[in-house]
């Protein structure tokens, strides 16, 4: 996701460190061409070596800076963006005067670009006045903060002041490089997984859906800029951070669909990053979108029962009487929404006709048509789609799911221009 992507990544002395490693490959893996950036203080803890075999170009510290070429502190201008982690208390109280003694502060006063903190220190140093203050001034002056986490500190200190995970880090700047403007301030509710149905309290009729779609959705969603609320069946991991609702059934699935989508339509609150707390929150209202990725049960049990039944009540045969369920699309208020489908066949023949009735009666702006075959079974991390409109229909290549929702995401885009 961020191939030609250029990351300064510049570290101090902090014993967290060692994730700034970690935070390293990831950008790497990701495509992205990365520069680190050494304090002298850095050293102490880990060698530039370390950051060069773990994929880093050259790194910049004070012994390798080069003016014969563009190796030093005013040769950064070419770089998407600067992220500082871990940022000592010391380097954020520097930067905020604009104090440029080491090799990380005097990069971070000549880039102009966006930057990323990531504050690292112990509780007591972080919650200082003249440290808070300094993050304050730094926000108003082209900084983004990664709040740390809250845990036992390596001083033997239990409060605020950890590092943020590598995997935080690693999304928060992504999501600056990706972002878009249409999509920033935006809520996009995507619902994902096989609605879960019960019979008794141990057995449920559900799907194969993985709810990997939806998964990949959200996070495309995410580093676009949006605000995005997941509502699932299934419990995922490496998520950034977007709102999750877990769920089972349809009828709860729906209840949470038509609460977000009704906070959604009343717009999101949004307060400038300024030196003060004095400036009035702004009311910014984008027209949702809704992705209704999850596969939902067309039919529940009709008489769902409390405890367990025994089979030797049930006897040698068991008809389980069922009731259609709730069609959640059919069924919300889709006023003011852009609202997509999701559709998977399995009949090639007809595949086309059936999303494009579902498009008609359902009142939708766009279907996203899946064929379950071969590579694009249930479960599987590549999808190809047919996305249908009631002026177009362009067919997908086969692909990953997350660059398949960028592309999703281009097309939903012109829905709404």
């Amino acid at each position: 996701m961020l191939e030609n992507k250029k990351i300064l990544l510049a570290v101090t002395g902090s014993i967290a460190i060692y994730k700034s490693i970690e935070l390293l490959r990831l950008f790497v893996k990701a495509g992205a061409s990365v520069k680190v950036v050494m304090s002298e203080s850095a050293k102490k803890f880990v060698s530039p070596l370390t950051f060069e075999a773990a994929g880093s170009q050259k790194v910049l510290d004070s012994i390798s800076e080069d003016w014969t070429s563009d190796h030093n502190h005013i040769g950064v201008q070419n770089y998407d963006i600067l992220v500082i982690a871990p940022a000592t208390a010391n380097t954020i109280n520097k930067l905020s005067n604009g104090i440029a003694d080491t090799m990380v502060s005097q990069v971070a006063l000549a880039y102009d670009g966006v930057k990323i903190i990531a504050p690292a220190a112990n509780t007591k140093m972080y919650q200082n006045n003249f440290t808070q203050a300094s993050l304050r001034l730094l926000r108003i002056n082209n900084y983004r903060i990664i709040e740390p986490q809250s845990k036992l500190l390596a001083c033997g200190t239990e409060g605020e002041g950890a590092m943020a995970e590598p995997k935080t880090i690693f999304y928060a700047t992504a999501r600056e490089l990706l972002k878009e403007e249409f999509w920033e301030d935006r809520t996009a509710v995507v619902t994902g997984g096989g609605t879960i149905e019960r019979i008794d309290d141990v057995r449920f009729i559900s799907n194969f859906s993985s709810g990997k779609q939806a998964k990949a959705l959200a996070t495309a969603l995410y580093l676009k800029g949006a605000q995005v609320d997941l509502i699932t069946t299934k419990e995922f991991e490496d998520l950034p951070p977007v709102e999750v609702f877990k769920v089972e059934s349809a009828e709860q699935m729906k209840e949470y669909v038509e609460d977000r989508l009704r906070v959604a339509k009343k717009g999101i609150l949004k307060k400038p990053d300024l030196i003060n707390d004095l400036t009035e929150p702004k009311l910014i209202q984008k027209k949702p979108y809704l992705f209704m990725a999850a596969a939902v049960s067309d039919y529940k049990p009709k008489y769902p029962q409390s405890g367990k039944l025994k089979k030797d009540q049930l006897g040698d045969e068991w008809c389980l009487e069922l009731t259609k369920n709730v069609d959640i699309l059919k069924s919300i208020d889709k006023e003011g929404v852009v609202t997509i489908g999701f559709k998977a066949e399995m009949d090639e023949e007809k595949a086309l006709e059936n999303a494009q009735r579902m498009l008609k009666e359902k009142e939708l702006d766009a279907v996203c048509l899946n064929l379950v075959k071969g590579a694009t079974k249930f479960g599987s991390d590549q999808n190809a789609i047919v996305f249908v409109t009631h002026d177009k229909i362009l067919q997908s290549p086969l692909k990953d799911k997350l660059e398949l929702s960028f592309d999703i995401l281009k097309l939903a885009k012109a829905l709404d221009e």
